[in-house]
């Protein structure tokens, strides 16, 4: 099929700054694209050729926006399942496919699933409502510390919670959930791994995410992970198995745990390009965005090697600050070299929302650490007086 400077129409599912970074590369070929999401100031209007709004969880919306493509991909796991599955079932390439996303959407389902597939994850237990984990914990069934998951419409730290103490489940939404067991780890890393419907695998280096110990977000994504090479080698292979046994298409982000004893836990995992990825961009032969891309359309998968070190900040929303964004401070990291700022292009700023996201490349990876430091302490993403 010829997808460039033709009539060809790719369709994806939300329209975040995901969304917004995948439109660079469609851009770069040319293929035309149609978005759909909720919000009409969603950053990846201004990149599509034809942008709809509309509720990705409804099954017309979704299904008729789905009629009117060639190939229909997703930058957001909340989706409307029925309607994928109905569309693919009359012939319409949907990549990744419904059946992988279905084991992937509910949280409780994909732990199950790493059990089942004798995937190495932390133990757990499932329940349809804090009530239940709370008689649970009464029982000493389970010890706190754990940590409790809602097992669907979490994201960027939300729906995570790690309990400390009885009076911690106070204020838990009644939701389906997990209380997982904490896992005294090194290192939390993660490895995308990308894959075409011809079989064509290959996964990109192991990198290592620092998280903000409030928020429960990534504050920095550091490549290649500085850690010892069999341990890189054990966490790609297990990424391999993980993505072999969803048959998945596109990009998988398999998120691990390395213990104080080196064994590598999964997780979770996301169907889609994802925050530990973003670093590609800069610092990759192809970056995550494009190799989605080549993916899905069933071409040549690109170089996944870093051309050099990377260091990724996640631009979250200042505490205290609420309304029309300011980028603080933009201009003196403007300045730096091997510093490039990525906007979102979301108006509206709130405590810890993500707004943006900055990489560093450096030959030297301790300096490209220090300046993310530099960089993290410099900018400020505030609102207006």
């Amino acid at each position: 099929m010829n997808y460039f400077s033709s009539d060809f129409k790719l369709g994806i599912l939300g329209g975040g700054q995901l969304g917004k970074m995948l439109l660079f590369d469609t851009r770069k070929f040319d293929i035309q694209t149609y978005v759909l999401d909720p919000s009409d100031e969603a950053p990846s209007k201004i990149a599509c050729n034809k942008f709809f709004q509309g509720d990705l969880m409804d099954y017309e919306t979704v299904y008729n926006f789905g009629k009117q493509v060639d190939v229909l991909t997703f930058e957001i796991e909340l989706v409307n399942l029925e309607a994928l599955t109905q569309l693919e079932n009359e012939g319409l390439k949907v990549y990744p496919s419904p059946k992988t996303l279905k084991g992937i959407q509910n949280k409780g389902t994909q732990k199950d699933f790493y059990t089942e597939s004798n995937i190495p994850t932390a133990s757990y237990l499932r329940f349809g409502s804090p009530a239940h984990l709370q008689k649970s914990v009464g029982n000493n069934e389970i010890t706190i510390p754990f940590v409790w998951k809602c097992t669907e419409f979490g994201y960027d730290g939300n729906g995570v919670k790690v309990i400390r103490q009885i009076s911690d489940m106070d204020d838990l939404p009644n939701v389906e959930c997990i209380a997982e067991t904490m896992v005294p780890f090194k290192n939390e890393l993660a490895v995308i791994v990308v894959r075409n419907p011809s079989g064509e695998i290959k996964t990109y280096p192991v990198v290592e995410m620092e998280f903000h110990p409030e928020a429960n977000q990534v504050e920095y994504v550091i490549c290649p992970a500085r850690i010892d090479e069999k341990v890189a080698e054990k966490a790609r292979a297990i990424a391999l198995n993980v993505s072999e046994k969803f048959n998945h298409v596109g990009l998988l982000a398999v998120e691990m745990f390395q213990t104080q004893e080196d064994e590598i836990l999964v997780n979770e995992v996301a169907p889609r390009p994802h925050n530990s990825g973003h670093y590609s961009i800069e610092a990759s032969y192809t970056s995550q965005f494009e190799n989605h891309l080549r993916a899905i359309l069933d071409l040549p998968l690109g170089n996944t090697d870093s051309k050099v070190a990377g260091v990724m900040v996640n631009l979250v929303g200042a505490e205290g600050f609420s309304g029309d964004v300011v980028y603080e401070n933009i201009e003196t990291i403007l300045g730096w070299n091997g510093v490039t700022p990525h906007i979102y292009g979301k108006k509206q700023t709130r405590p810890f929302r993500k707004m943006g996201h900055v990489t560093i490349v450096n030959s030297d990876m301790q300096e490209a650490r220090r300046i993310a430091e530099e960089v993290k302490n410099t900018i400020r993403v505030i609102s207006g007086q």
